[in-house]
Parts: C-alpha cells; sequence; structure tokens
C-alpha cells in the first residue's frame, strides 16, 4: 500500500476520488492501493524552553539565553490532533511507501516532514508537486511523483526559519518583558513582528514631528490650458509676486510643442502581496481577508496555488492558455476577439527565470459556483488581470507643451487614450492627468492670465494595509517601480504566506489599531519599540538580510549550519547587551477597552480576533473590537437577509 498525507481533509478527499481510495476509514480513505490520510496544518510543533528543562518553565532572566543543542518536536497538545496522527502513523507502519501531499511550498513541506519525522518514518517518500487542485493538475503530478530529496534545501529552509523564529521568539520575549515589562505585561518580540512594527512607529512619528511649511507655486492660462512654472516652489509670496508683476503684460509664447504616441502593457499578474495590496485598495479587505479568500479558490480548484512571490509564468504553461481563456464564460466578450488569432506571447508574462517553486496566481478555467460576495470579487480580480495578460497594449498619446514669459519658463502635459486595448476589461477610472489638450504652433504667442497658489508642504501618510505589504516587501525602503520592487524582493521581511499572519498578530497584541484604513501604533507598541536598542530587532533592512539567506539556503546557495551559528550568536549577543543595559523605565499596561454597543445582535463569538462579540452597525453585522478587527457580514446575501441563525452558521462554520 502507498500512503498519501495531504495537508487538509477536503484536499484528501479530492486525491482520494482521483486515486480510486473510496472506502471511507477513520481518518483516512483506503482503496485501489492507497491509503490517504491527512494532517489539520501543523500536527507538530518545536519543543518549549520547559521540554528541554523542567526549571525553565519559570521566566527568570537569569536562564537566558535559552538555546538547546538539538531542537526537538513534539505534537500539538491537542486530543483530535492526537487522534489523527496516531491514524498517520499506524500507516505509515502498513505501508511501503508515503506520498508527500502537503501544500507545494516551504510551509506545507515542514508540516509533512515533521509528522514523518514523529512517525519515526523509514519507507521512501515521494512527493506530490502541483500549482493546482483541478482533477488535471492532480493526476498530472501522481504520473510525475519526485524524490524527497528534491525539496531537501527547501525543507531545510522552513526548519532554520522556525528555529530562528523559536530562538529569537522566546528569548527576546521572556528578556524585555521580565527587563521592561509592568504588572502583567506581556512583550512580545518576532524576528518579523518587531521590524514590521517600527515601520508603523517610526512613520508616526514622522507625521507627529512634521511641521509644515509654506511655499508658492505660480500657474497661468493661456488658451483655456493651464500652465505650471517649470520652478515648482517660491519660498515668499513676494518673491512670486514679483516674478507676476513682471511677466502679466507680456506675451506668453509656445517654445515648444509635442506630441509621442505610445503604449501601456497589461497589469502585471497577481503574486500574492500584489492581490493583497490590490484587494485593500479596491475592497479594504485586509490582507489576512484577502489571504484566506485566495486560499479558498485554490481549494475550490477555480485558482492555481495562492501563495507565491512572482508575477511570472513559466514557457510550458502558455499552450494551455487558450484552453482556460475558453472555460472563462462570464468574460465572453473579452475573450472570444483574442481566439481568433493566435495567443499573446509576452516576456513580461513568461520568463522561466523569474519563476521558482510556483507560477503568478492565475484561474484554473474551472466554473466558479457557490461563491460568496468575498470570493466573486477576488475571483474577477484575479480573471480580469490573466485576460488583460494577453490582451493588446493600450494605444495612447502623450502631449507635452512648452512656453515661456520672457525667462519665465512653464509646461502643459497631457494624455489621450487612442486605442484602450486590455483597458476595456477594467472599470474606467477618471485621471486629472488624461486631459486633452488643445493644438499649438511652436513661435504662437498672446495674452496670459497668471496667479499664485499658496501651498503647505504634507506630512508623510500614515501606512495602510497595502502600503505597510509594499513596505514588507521592500524592507522598508520607498520603491515606486516595478521593475525594482521586483528584485528586492529577496530582500523582503517575511514571506508573502506569513506577511498577513503578521499583521494580525500587531492587531492582537494591541500594539497597533485601525483608523478607518490607517494603521496606527498604540502606546505600548510605540513604548516596546523605542525601548529596544538593538537594531537588528527592529531594522527592517536588517531582517531583510536574513530573509535573503534563508532564500538562499532553499536554493542550495547558503550553509544551514552556519546560519545556525549565526543564529545563536545574534541571540546570545542580544541577551548580553540587555542583561548589561542600565536604562532603568517600565512599560505601562495598557488596558484595551472595547466600544460597548448596546444593541448586541447576538453572544455570537468573532470568528477572526476570538475577542469580540458580534453586534449589528449600521451597514452591516461587524466585530464590536472594531478598533484591532475588521469581521464583517452584510446584512444581505444574494438577496436574502442574514438572519441570526444564518449569521451564526456563518461565524461558526
Amino acid at each position: 500500500m502507498k500512503l498519501c498525507i495531504a495537508e487538509k481533509p477536503s484536499v484528501a478527499r479530492e486525491i482520494a476520488k482521483i486515486l480510486g481510495a473510496n472506502l471511507k476509514r477513520n481518518g483516512y480513505f483506503e482503496g485501489n492501493g492507497y491509503f490517504v490520510s491527512w494532517t489539520f496544518g501543523h500536527l507538530c510543533t518545536l519543543n518549549e524552553p520547559h521540554d528541554y528543562k523542567k526549571d525553565f518553565k519559570r521566566w527568570q532572566i537569569n536562564h537566558l539565553p535559552i538555546i538547546p543543542e538539538k531542537f526537538g518536536i513534539k505534537l500539538k497538545d491537542n486530543q483530535g490532533i492526537a487522534q489523527q496522527f496516531a491514524v498517520i502513523e499506524e500507516l505509515v507502519g502498513k505501508s511501503e511507501m508515503v506520498i508527500n501531499c502537503g501544500d507545494a511550498g516551504q510551509e506545507g513541506e515542514l508540516i509533512q516532514r515533521w509528522v514523518l519525522q514523529k512517525a519515526k518514518c523509514k519507507i521512501p517518500v515521494k512527493r506530490l508537486w502541483i500549482s493546482s487542485l483541478t482533477n488535471e493538475a492532480i493526476k498530472e503530478g501522481f504520473s510525475n511523483l519526485k524524490p524527497s530529496e528534491n525539496f531537501d534545501n527547501l525543507y531545510a529552509a522552513g526548519s532554520l526559519r522556525a528555529i530562528g523564529d523559536w530562538l529569537l521568539g522566546f528569548n527576546a520575549t521572556r528578556l524585555y518583558t521580565l527587563k521592561y515589562g509592568g504588572y502583567k505585561q506581556l512583550l512580545s518580540i518576532g524576528r518579523v513582528q518587531t521590524p514590521t512594527l517600527a515601520l508603523i512607529v517610526n512613520r508616526q512619528k514622522e507625521m507627529d514631528n512634521f511641521k509644515p511649511e509654506k511655499y508658492w507655486e505660480l500657474t497661468t492660462i493661456y488658451k483655456e490650458t493651464v500652465f505650471s512654472s517649470v520652478k515648482l516652489k517660491y519660498k515668499t509670496i513676494e518673491e512670486a509676486q514679483a516674478v507676476i508683476d513682471d511677466i502679466k503684460e507680456k506675451e506668453f509664447e509656445i517654445t515648444d510643442f509635442t506630441i509621442k504616441k505610445g503604449k501601456e502593457h497589461p497589469p502585471k499578474l497577481f503574486d500574492l502581496t500584489s492581490l493583497q495590496v490590490e484587494a485593500n485598495k479596491k475592497f479594504n479587505f485586509s490582507a489576512d481577508q484577502t489571504l484566506k479568500v485566495i486560499q479558498s479558490l485554490y481549494e475550490k480548484k477555480l485558482t492555481s496555488y495562492p501563495r507565491v512571490d512572482t508575477t511570472y509564468l513559466p514557457d510550458d504553461v502558455y499552450p494551455k492558455v487558450e484552453a482556460i481563456l475558453k472555460k472563462l464564460t462570464p468574460y465572453k466578450e473579452f475573450i472570444d476577439p483574442l481566439l481568433k488569432k493566435k495567443i499573446r506571447k509576452s516576456k513580461k508574462v513568461f520568463d522561466d527565470k523569474k519563476v521558482t517553486d510556483h507560477h503568478a496566481i492565475i484561474p484554473t478555467g474551472n466554473y466558479p459556483e457557490h461563491l460568496n460576495q468575498n470570493e466573486k470579487l477576488v475571483y474577477d480580480l484575479v480573471s480580469r488581470h490573466f485576460i488583460a495578460a494577453f490582451m493588446p497594449d493600450a494605444q495612447i498619446s502623450n502631449t507635452t507643451v512648452l512656453g515661456k514669459v520672457e525667462k519665465v519658463k512653464f509646461s502643459a502635459n497631457g494624455k489621450q487614450i487612442l486605442e484602450p486595448g486590455w483597458r476595456v476589461i477594467f472599470p474606467k477610472k477618471s485621471n486629472a492627468q488624461d486631459k486633452i489638450l488643445p493644438h499649438f504652433e511652436k513661435g504662437e504667442k498672446g495674452p496670459h492670465l497668471p496667479s499664485v497658489l499658496e501651498k503647505n508642504t504634507t506630512p508623510p501618510k500614515a501606512y495602510t494595509e497595502a502600503t505597510l505589504l509594499r513596505a514588507m516587501e521592500t524592507a522598508g525602503k520607498h520603491v515606486t517601480k516595478e521593475a525594482l520592487r521586483e528584485a528586492m524582493k529577496e530582500n523582503g521581511i517575511g514571506r508573502p504566506s506569513t506577511r498577513a499572519g503578521i499583521i494580525e498578530t500587531l492587531f492582537n497584541r494591541h500594539y497597533i489599531e485601525r483608523q478607518r484604513k490607517n494603521l496606527v501604533p498604540t502606546k505600548t507598541g510605540i513604548e516596546l519599540i523605542g525601548v529596544i536598542e538593538n537594531e537588528l530587532l527592529k531594522s527592517p533592512e536588517l531582517t531583510g538580510v536574513w530573509e535573503k539567506k534563508l532564500r538562499e539556503i532553499e536554493k542550495g546557495e547558503y550553509e544551514p549550519a552556519k546560519f545556525m551559528e549565526e543564529l545563536k550568536a545574534m541571540v546570545s549577543e542580544l541577551v548580553n547587551t540587555v542583561k548589561q543595559s542600565r536604562v532603568a523605565r517600565t512599560i505601562a499596561h495598557e488596558v484595551v477597552e472595547e466600544k460597548v454597543v448596546k444593541k448586541s445582535t447576538s453572544e455570537i463569538l468573532c470568528p477572526k480576533c476570538k475577542v469580540g462579540k458580534i453586534v449589528k452597525g449600521k451597514s452591516s453585522f461587524g466585530c464590536v473590537n472594531f478598533k484591532n478587527c475588521d469581521f464583517k457580514v452584510p446584512f444581505e446575501i444574494d438577496g436574502k437577509k442574514v438572519t441570526t441563525k444564518k449569521l451564526k452558521e456563518l461565524c461558526v462554520g
């Protein structure tokens, strides 16, 4: 018998159907020479400090640093997990081979390897590596099983990531809590969590310390067109007014009129971060919400594997594009013209060198049925970006007009969409720059109407989840150019699959809160960053270096043993430095108050934060803990009112 182990019961069920393992047993399926069982995500976890030494159960600063000689794993303390592991352990003993069917990524590899290690698996192991859960993809994957050894580096990177988080998390959290924590104040420190918090705190400080400065801009109107002075800022009103007085009676002259035709390429396909950014901008979804929705679409066989950090497809996907497009019947009006000629193949979409384990997120072509509203919105985003990738470029016209009055130079710019191309598949956006300018002749002159605008310098903007995700992706550097952002991904903090969880942790620890779409630090969050003197703990750039090394380990380009020694040395140095610090301060215990809503809908506990109760708001049901949790349910779903019974089903189920 061959034992297949999936990461979830639902995935195991699909695999069992395809393999013909149709007999349902307690904790597995059986049939046609296969056992098909499953985990519930992480069944195992790293040992806790007291598992190595009982004295470590008590938090004492003289115990630190806690650095085990060898790291061990254990089952999570849960009866259901223990029962399912016992099933897997028994099946391993009855099988001749294991097929690892976990999610095809670093975390999926770690989950499965730890379970097999705990089960003392000695039989051969193969790896099912697929990018979608369609029947075709699963069948193709089973016909091309890979040796488990091919993924040893992936496992090493995942294992060291977990160990690094353990070493820093346990030691730094105990260290700062014991040294600086007030009454019952736990100070949670994390390898990615803390530099992310530092980004938000530092941005808040920049905003608080910002002092606006006045400046003046000079504009003039000629032929009903507004021209701006090439010198953008004048420091005093007197300086600007002197220029106005000098030029107002003189003629405006056109010195250059240029029309350049150009192209706008379709937007890139989605990786997880760009999808989370777009969903936050358009629908105000949190990163965690978007991750859960796209994971659900993947498990429903509607989209490809979501936890990816590339926006490209490999060349071997190109032959499948036409078949996928034909199945996207809700978008028939856009697809039919594409199918009348050869499907476009662009280097901006297909590039083997920029695809590692998985390609960009795309639809599988399966028809989207029985989706909730959030799933419909995200599926639509993914599908439209996929279709747009094969549509013609938009043809545009950029107009630049230069003028002058004496020595004072002015300019105006305009843009016109000549052929919309891929733009037709996206709702039209109004853009102030998309304006058509009248025709001008070089050398023409005429009267004009100059004026001065008083303005103020503006403070930096607070982070939203969208801008914070981008900042995490680029280790805190402000990067707007897409190509440069792609190049910096290796030095980003966290992985695409973990960033949403990091942000949620900051909310749950009450280190940050939402103010509309903005993320702002709490008093505790600000004080925590203030007390941390070690730059490695709070520097996004330095943490990004560690992320880069983990990626190099995954590629076989960095020695795991060397990384482990660096981890231990870093933690030891950190602990010793803080122990010796003479900084005497205590972070006050902050009581987080929830807003009490008198008209409570029910006693239903919020399924997201597990803290607040669900209440009726002005436009939807939501969590009473609204400052830290954005869980919402509309009053109507698919035209039907949401009853208390239905609300409970949605929250519990």
